[in-house]
């Protein structure tokens, strides 16, 4: 469904991205691990259309994203949960989530994706009318991905979703990933959690310095030695 083929990006005179390739078919959890600086974010931030690449296609069914816009890209169902939630905080829980569902293909299906978002975070039903920056960070971990849900992606990126999280709420919320992946949902994880990444992606690429070293199901990840030394600490 989405391939990266050569992709190459860079700050100014620094390169974060060198000849990055990987594909993610319909249906799976694929999963981009790796260190700080690796370049997780920016590979996520190229493919939503935030960062142009210097060289190298990004393509949905064959289609080249690469020179569209951020919103062209979402209407075409690529949708991108941003590290750090970016929510708006002095707004309420449910209008952040309309927010999500607010490009010209979403608006008229918002109402059945609300009481879908609020079916796999009931909490949020209870808190709709609360400003998002009074909820604690699992809460707003739950608003930011039921945003990205209300444009009704295809293609669901999420970056480091675990983020700050208590351990009981890590587990919780690599839980609901896999809930949404079952609903028909192909998700591109970036994620420092590499265990809990890799157990529930169908496949995993590593990246390291701006380049995927490793590649394979999440099983073969987890058993690759220098995966385990490097990212689980074993």
């Amino acid at each position: 469904m989405l391939r990266v083929e050569g992709v190459q990006v860079s700050y100014g005179q620094v390169t974060a991205l060198w000849d990055v390739s990987f594909d993610v078919g319909a249906g799976e959890i694929v999963a981009l691990v790796g260190g700080n600086g690796a370049g997780k974010t920016t590979t996520l931030k190229a493919v939503s259309g935030l960062l142009r690449p210097k060289a190298g296609r990004i393509l949905l069914d064959g289609e080249g994203l690469e020179r569209l816009a951020t919103t062209e890209i979402v209407e075409r169902g690529v949708v991108h949960v941003p590290e750090g939630r970016k929510l708006f905080p002095e707004m309420t829980v449910r209008d952040n989530l309309l927010l999500g569902g607010f490009s010209r293909g979403a608006r008229p299906r918002q109402a059945e994706r609300l009481e879908r978002v609020f079916g796999i975070f009931p909490q949020l039903r209870e808190r709709e009318r609360q400003l998002a920056g009074t909820l604690s960070g699992g809460e707003q971990q739950m608003v930011a991905i039921g945003r990205g849900l209300m444009a009704g992606p295809r293609v669901l990126m999420l970056d480091e979703p675990s983020l700050g999280l208590a351990p009981i709420l890590v587990e919780e919320m690599f839980q609901v990933i896999g809930e949404i992946n079952r609903t028909g949902v192909t998700v591109l994880l970036v994620e420092q959690n590499t265990e809990h990444a890799l157990a529930i992606a169908s496949r995993g690429f590593v990246l390291e310095s701006g380049r995927v070293v490793l590649s394979g199901t999440g099983a073969e990840l987890l058993a690759n030695e220098r995966v385990r030394e490097a990212y689980l600490g074993l």
